[in-house]
């Protein structure tokens, strides 16, 4: 695909994919949205990418919906997929925002400006948030006269907890970086001018020292447990648990280990 709303680039493999609408402070619109998906899937499905940041170009990452975009019928939003349904994947995973968690690599937002609305929403279901520490963040759903969309009340409940989660949708009341980093909205929040070289030193930190494979099985089962049991959360480590302690990951791990080197992870097989 040929982007003309966002960039894209890979580099030390980490793949940067950018809003880049930053004279409309990178709103949300369909051509956004078909565009960072496809994306995604090339970068998750590139074997020389370990590690995906997911930014704005700009003052922001993304500050809301385009009000160009408004008006639409939203029950043909909501039940028009954006993109082929796989009955073999977890239908969660698959829905116009929440795909985040069916890529198969860690997925870095990194919150350089304004996030609003369904900007937060895309943020919310990414693996690993660094912000900003005067971005800023709000649901601004309430004082537009809409509801939590796309699923926003259930993974903004998960990352801050029920109080937390009525408190910003209900008042929509714009917070900081560093008090979204209080309340576990986000994991980091970095003084601005650090931002970019923070969040791609823990990138690269992944992309160097960290398996592949090992990333990809332990983000899969901290997505599932909201739809386990412990004891399903359990046997289904079980399962894999020979596989790693048998594979070349595991032999490298202890062998970089011991021999005091960077280890040198094999490619996943995606």
């Amino acid at each position: 695909m040929n982007y003309e709303s966002i960039l894209y680039e890979v580099k030390d493999r980490i793949a940067t994919i950018t809003i880049n609408r930053p004279d409309q402070l990178n709103s949300w619109n369909d051509q956004v949205a078909t565009e960072v998906y496809d994306a995604m899937q090339t970068a998750g499905a590139n074997k020389g990418v370990r590690v995906i940041v997911f930014t704005g170009a700009g003052k922001a990452f993304c500050a809301g919906g385009d009000i160009n975009s408004f008006g639409g019928d939203p029950h043909k939003l909501m039940t028009k997929l954006p993109r082929p349904f796989d009955m073999r994947k977890r239908p969660d995973w698959q829905t116009r925002c929440s795909y985040y968690p069916a890529i198969p690599k860690p997925v870095i937002a990194m919150l350089n400006g304004a996030t609003v609305g369904i900007g937060l929403i895309h943020a919310l279901f990414c693996d690993v948030r660094f912000a900003a520490e005067d971005a800023t963040i709000t649901t601004a759903f309430s004082r537009r006269g809409l509801t939590a969309e796309y699923g926003m009340a259930w993974i903004l409940e998960r990352h801050v907890g029920h109080a937390n989660a009525l408190d910003l949708l209900l008042s929509a009341r714009k917070i900081k970086g560093i008090e979204a980093q209080r309340m576990g909205l986000v994991n980091r929040a970095i003084p601005a001018e650090q931002l970019v070289e923070e969040t791609y030193a823990y990138a690269r930190d992944l992309a160097e020292n960290c398996s592949p494979r090992s990333m990809r099985i332990m983000k899969q089962q901290l997505w599932e447990v909201p739809f386990q049991t412990c004891h399903e959360a359990v046997m289904s480590a079980g399962l894999d648990m020979p596989i790693a302690n048998q594979g070349p990951d595991y032999k490298e791990g202890i062998a970089s280990f011991m021999e005091k080197r960077k280890p040198n992870f094999p490619d996943d097989e995606i």
